[in-house]
């Protein structure tokens, strides 16, 4: 059953959490189990950032683990391992989860990582990867998992601008039948690297087996084996937990820091009033440990709240096919499920009736949640009707760490809209300003910012540089926020995302969302994702372009459907829109988590220099693109 708290209504909790931030969250950090409870719960800097919790002490790690055996629940299921790659299913309970943590945290420490050192965890979706971060935040140590694969000299920025002083890798990944071998990245990597850390842990898996470099690269399980476990140590609530990077416009990234205690908090409230979850309950978080989802929903908030959780290495197509997921949801009984919607897309792609749902036994599964990327409204339906479970949107960031709109299944009476990322979770105070910074009604498109403070788990600052903090998200407008996305809410305060506020485009003086666009043109039933691009118009400044990817089988002509598609936004948008071209693509360029690089597009199609960014999950595609942009530009 569905569990909801009679006493925490969506809207009484919405309210008291803007009326009286700090009382509010004094209440939810009650539910913790800290080693001092803090009596100061906000506390405001000068700057414009804010402490949470700042005198309470507590461990992420025990809170994860050892607190769950206290509570009962040595013997359930804590982590499911299932690797469709390569044919392994392996389960862990919190004891035996436990064990193996304490264990390679004692190990850390004998290799000389202290309270405060920074970590590198360079690894692919396995167990391991988990064990790491949850034994960095045994002994205080920071960790950030750069996804697995990654550029050498993309790891090479990282590392120094954590300066680890150690680095957590495997030998290899997988990607379908293909091998990875991450040992000569790394090596690499440290070659372009100035920061040098002490010593390299490299797990070895027989895919592949890594060279060692002696004196400094040593074996996993030989060095574990040999370790002595140790016990979480105390830390403050204010003492950071990990450090997540995301993309930076100047070419650096930005090293997002999370703390302990408002990331404890914020995951509590969110995996119970948000997601329905309960202990004992299996929840799936399908990403990987190298994304901030990774980070909320497979490793930190499941295990915080006493639930099991699915630990995947594999994709929702091709392993063995675009049934994958739902044969995990009826192996294991999963009852709720978070992934992104171009994974959805890419199973509607190769199963467009949704007959492969039909061979599992979905009764365990209670919601879908999607988020990462605007959700097309057709892509919405398909999923709800072909699954017949509630489909639920909602939108939250890198920055947030966990959800800012979202439909609170575990509150009564936040409602649903589809279309909308829904209302804003109890914390967010989300506005709505035009450039000028003034406050917009409903239903007026602005950038979407987010009053202050921001609840806990938000990030407060950037690692080693908080001037850039301030100036990248609290400079814009004073007294917010600023999450860079634009959109609307409606009279209701449902929140409805269009897209980054840099995908607007000036067509001859009148400003569109490309969003909007793309929405109309994915609910065509031929179309399995698209994107739509400003591309230059000498008169209009500005036109759109649709790249569109079909579903598999569908047999319509370029004409035919560029026809179609250009009535379908006509009628929609009006003709003031001039979506007059749309192009057929074989794939549009991904980031390896899934996210299409409408930046990338942007430039191509504006003839900007640009440079592959390291997420691209095949630089192949852009090839294709730059041809048929050539040619619409050939063509006019």
């Amino acid at each position: 059953m569905l569990f909801r708290s009679r006493s925490m209504t969506y809207q009484h909790s919405y309210d008291r959490s803007i009326a009286d931030p700090a009382a509010f969250w004094a209440e939810q950090a009650d539910h913790l189990a800290w080693y001092r409870k803090p009596a100061q719960t906000l506390v405001a800097n000068p700057d414009g950032t804010h402490q949470w919790f700042a005198d309470g002490q507590l461990n992420s790690c025990y809170l994860a683990l050892d607190h769950q055996i206290e509570q009962g629940r040595g013997e359930q299921t804590a982590l499911i391992y299932d690797s469709p790659v390569t044919d392994t299913r392996q389960t862990y309970t919190f004891v035996q989860l436990r064990d193996e943590v304490a264990r390679l945290a004692g190990l850390l420490r004998e290799l000389g990582v202290k309270q405060g050192d920074g970590v590198i965890i360079y690894m692919p979706m396995v167990p391991q990867a988990a064990m790491a971060m949850l034994a960095c935040a045994r002994i205080g140590a920071v960790h950030s998992v750069v996804f697995g694969g990654f550029a050498a000299n993309e790891l090479a920025l990282r590392i120094d601008d954590a300066r680890p002083a150690l680095l957590l890798t495997a030998s290899c990944g997988l990607e379908f039948d293909r091998v990875i071998e991450y040992k000569p990245l790394v090596d690499k990597a440290l070659q372009l690297a100035t920061h040098q850390p002490r010593q390299v842990l490299v797990l070895q898996r027989p895919q592949a087996r890594a060279e060692l470099r002696e004196g400094r690269d040593l074996d996993w399980q030989a060095a574990v084996a040999a370790a002595s476990p140790v016990p979480p140590v105390t830390l403050a609530a204010g003492d950071p937990l990990y450090i997540m990077y995301t993309s930076g416009t100047t070419g650096k990234p930005k090293g997002i820091v999370r703390e302990n205690g408002g990331n404890a908090v914020a995951l509590r409230f969110a995996l119970r009033h948000i997601y329905g979850m309960q202990p004992g309950d299996v929840w799936w978080g399908i990403s990987d440990v190298g994304w901030v989802v990774g980070h909320s929903l497979i490793v930190y908030g499941p295990l915080m709240n006493g639930c099991t959780t699915v630990f995947y290495e594999g994709k929702p197509i091709r392993t063995p096919d675009a049934a994958a997921y739902w044969r995990v949801v009826e192996q294991y009984r999963v009852n709720g499920l978070f992934c992104a919607p171009t994974a959805m897309r890419a199973i509607r792609k190769e199963d467009p009736q949704g007959e492969l749902f039909k061979r599992h036994d979905l009764s365990s599964l209670r919601q879908i949640f999607l988020a990462g990327e605007k959700l097309d409204s057709s892509t919405h339906q398909w999923l709800e009707a072909a699954s017949g479970k509630a489909v639920h949107d909602h939108w939250w960031q890198t920055e947030t760490g966990w959800p800012v709109t979202a439909p609170c299944v575990g509150l009564e009476g936040c409602g649903v809209r589809p279309g909308s990322s829904n209302r804003a979770v109890p914390g967010y105070h989300v506005r709505v300003l035009d450039d000028d910074g003034h406050l917009l009604g409903p239903n007026e498109q602005g950038a979407i910012v987010i009053a202050l403070p921001l609840p806990p788990g938000c990030s407060q600052t950037l690692w080693g540089d908080h001037a850039r903090y301030l100036q990248a998200y609290l400079h814009s407008h004073p007294g917010y926020y600023h999450t860079g996305d634009g959109g609307y809410l409606d009279e209701d305060g449902f929140v409805y995302i269009m897209g980054r506020t840099d995908d607007v485009i000036n067509v001859s003086g009148h400003r569109l969302s490309t969003g909007e666009m793309e929405d109309l043109v994915a609910r065509h039933p031929a179309i399995a994702e698209c994107a739509v691009v400003g591309v230059r118009d000498e008169i209009k400044g500005q036109v759109p372009l649709g790249l569109v990817v079909l579903k598999d089988g569908v047999s319509l002509s370029e004409q035919q459907l560029q026809a179609e598609l250009v009535a379908s936004v006509r009628e929609q948008i009006g003709a003031l829109a001039c979506f007059n071209q749309v192009r057929v693509v074989k794939r549009l360029p991904k980031t390896r988590s899934g996210k299409i690089l409408r930046a990338v597009l942007r430039k191509i199609a504006d003839h900007q220099p640009y440079t592959p960014p390291s997420t691209l999950d095949d630089p192949a595609v852009l090839a294709e693109i730059e041809g048929v942009l050539a040619s619409l530009a050939r063509a006019s």
